[in-house]
C-alpha cells in the first residue's frame, strides 16, 4: 500500500505516517513489531536513544530486505548529548546500533542543554552528507524560532505531543508557515481520557467502518501533520497503517476540532519542575 509524503524544507521526502517504538524495550518484541510494520507498509521507523532499542530497529530493517532508501529512519539525541561533541558521540553511538551508514532524519530530543552547540553538530552532519534531515523534538514556537534564526539551517521537522485532546492549531500554522514539517508524538493520547471509546469520534468511525485510532490517524494526515503510532500488537500495526482508502468530511474536521482542550498527557515538558527533572537537577540549587 502507498502512502503519501510530504516535501522537507531541504527537498527530501518523508512519509506522512510513521511507527514509533517508544515504551517498547524488550529487544526481540521491538524486532518483532518494527519488522511487522515494515512488512505492512510503513517506511518511517522512528527511534530513539532514550528508547534504548536501537539495536532491535537496526536488526529489524536487515531482516526486512527492504532496500535502504525506500525506509525513513530517525532516531533523536538526548539531553546527556545535547552539547556539541555529545552529540556527535550520539549520533556515531546510534548509527553503530542501528547498523546504518547514514541517518535520514536526526533530532534533538528535548530543547534542554547547550541546544545550540548541538545543533551546530548535527549542522556539520547534515552538511557531510550522514543525515538526509535535521529537526528538533518538543520545542516551543519561541525555541524553533530561536535556534532557526541564529544558526544556518533551518529545522526540517519538529516533533511535538499532538492528539485530539491537544491540538495546537496555533503552533501548527506557525509552523507550516515557516517550512518547519509538524510531526505528532502521543497520536492516541497515550488512551487517556477513554479516548478510543470517544462518542465523537465513535460515531465516526462507525460511518466509515474505520476504529477510532484510524481516524485519528487521518485527522493527522489531513492536517498536513505527520504522524506516529505505536503497537505491539500485529493486527492494531496493520489496522493503524489502513487509513489512505477514507476522507473526513469538514463536518468530522470541526467536531474533531471541538475535542480540543489542549490538555497534555505527560508532564508539561516545559515547566521548570520538568526541565530539572530531564537533567537530573531536583532538589539542587543553581
Amino acid at each position: 500500500m502507498t502512502q503519501p509524503t510530504v516535501t522537507l524544507n531541504n527537498g527530501v521526502k518523508m512519509p506522512m505516517v510513521g511507527f514509533g517504538v517508544f515504551q517498547i524495550p524488550d529487544q526481540d518484541v521491538c524486532q518483532e513489531v518494527v519488522e511487522t510494520a515494515i512488512k505492512t507498509g510503513y517506511r518511517l521507523i522512528d527511534t530513539a536513544e532514550a528508547y534504548g532499542n536501537e539495536e532491535a530497529v537496526g536488526k529489524a530493517i536487515k531482516a526486512s530486505g527492504v532496500p535502504r532508501e525506500e525506509l525513513f529512519i530517525t532516531t533523536k539525541a538526548f539531553i546527556q548529548h545535547i552539547n556539541y561533541e555529545g552529540a556527535k558521540e550520539a549520533f556515531e553511538e546510534s548509527l553503530d546500533k542501528l547498523g546504518l551508514d547514514y541517518l535520514d532524519l536526526y533530532l534533538l530530543h528535548q530543547p534542554v542543554g547547550d541546544t545550540f552547540g548541538a545543533w551546530r553538530a548535527l549542522e556539520e552532519l547534515y552538511k557531510e552528507g550522514k543525515i538526509r534531515a535535521i529537526g528538533v523534538s518538543n520545542f516551543k514556537d519561541d525555541q524553533l524560532a530561536n535556534l532557526a534564526i541564529f544558526n544556518d539551517v533551518v529545522p526540517a521537522v519538529n516533533q511535538i505531543e499532538l492528539h485530539v485532546f491537544h491540538q495546537k492549531e496555533a503552533s501548527v500554522n506557525y509552523q507550516q508557515s515557516k517550512g518547519v514539517q509538524v510531526e505528532s508524538w502521543g497520536a492516541f493520547a497515550e488512551g487517556r481520557f477513554d479516548v478510543f471509546t470517544n462518542p465523537v469520534l465513535t460515531a465516526i468511525a462507525d460511518k466509515y467502518g474505520k476504529t477510532t485510532a484510524q481516524v485519528m490517524l487521518r485527522w493527522q494526515l489531513q492536517r498536513g501533520i505527520v504522524s506516529l503510532s505505536k503497537s505491539a500488537n500485529p493486527e492494531r500495526v496493520r489496522q493503524n497503517f489502513d487509513i489512505f482508502d477514507f476522507e473526513l468530511s469538514a463536518d468530522d474536521m470541526a467536531q474533531i476540532a471541538g475535542l480540543n482542550s489542549d490538555t497534555t498527557v505527560f508532564a508539561d515538558h516545559h515547566a521548570a519542575e520538568t526541565v530539572e527533572l530531564l537533567a537530573g537537577f531536583v532538589g539542587k540549587s543553581f
